[in-house]
């Protein structure tokens, strides 16, 4: 019998992490950046790219959802997710088509462990509106402007991959 609800109570407790993603938006051989404002726990008043957390109403268990063997099945759940926060961080559109770009595993200041998947997105339309309270400007930039910029950590070198993957593939 699938599950009615979504819980951690039979979870592991050394199995608990946030699950993030992080997109490379590309556009005309240039790189979305962010910057952080300075009251976030991560990363304040760095640049970034558009990213968020997995949240649990990313799986509706609903009625007419997909089950598998009594499993349910979110099919796209992490490019839905990226969608989402490219669009309610930075106002944007983002295609259909996504590339790997890398992983990193952290633990936060507050210590909740986070994996990070790095993905590229090419952009599809719209005008950069920041959210607000969460980042104070943006820029777009290429693999060599990105060094003019603190970063967060890997930062210039994913954009440099993205830059490259995209530019040679997609023009």
């Amino acid at each position: 019998m699938p599950a009615k609800k979504i819980s951690i109570d039979e979870a592991k407790k050394d199995k608990l992490f946030y699950f993030v993603t992080n997109v490379l938006v590309y556009k005309d051989g240039k790189c979305l950046i962010l910057k952080r404002h300075e009251r976030e726990k991560v990363h304040p008043g760095k640049w970034g790219t558009p990213g968020g957390k997995l949240e649990w109403d990313d799986f509706p268990l609903k009625p007419d959802g997909e089950v598998y063997n009594d499993v349910w099945q979110f099919h796209k759940a992490v490019e839905d997710l990226c969608r989402r926060e490219v669009r309610e961080e930075a106002g944007l559109e983002i295609g259909d088509e996504f590339a790997y770009i890398d992983s990193t595993v952290f633990v936060r200041p507050d210590g909740i462990p986070v994996v990070l998947i790095k993905l590229g997105c090419k952009y599809k339309g719209g005008e950069v509106k920041l959210e607000e309270d969460a980042f104070t400007d943006y820029a777009w930039v290429d693999a060599e402007e990105i060094k003019k910029y603190d970063c967060v950590i890997n930062v210039p070198e994913e954009i440099a991959k993205t830059i490259k993957l995209f530019g040679k593939y997609h023009g």
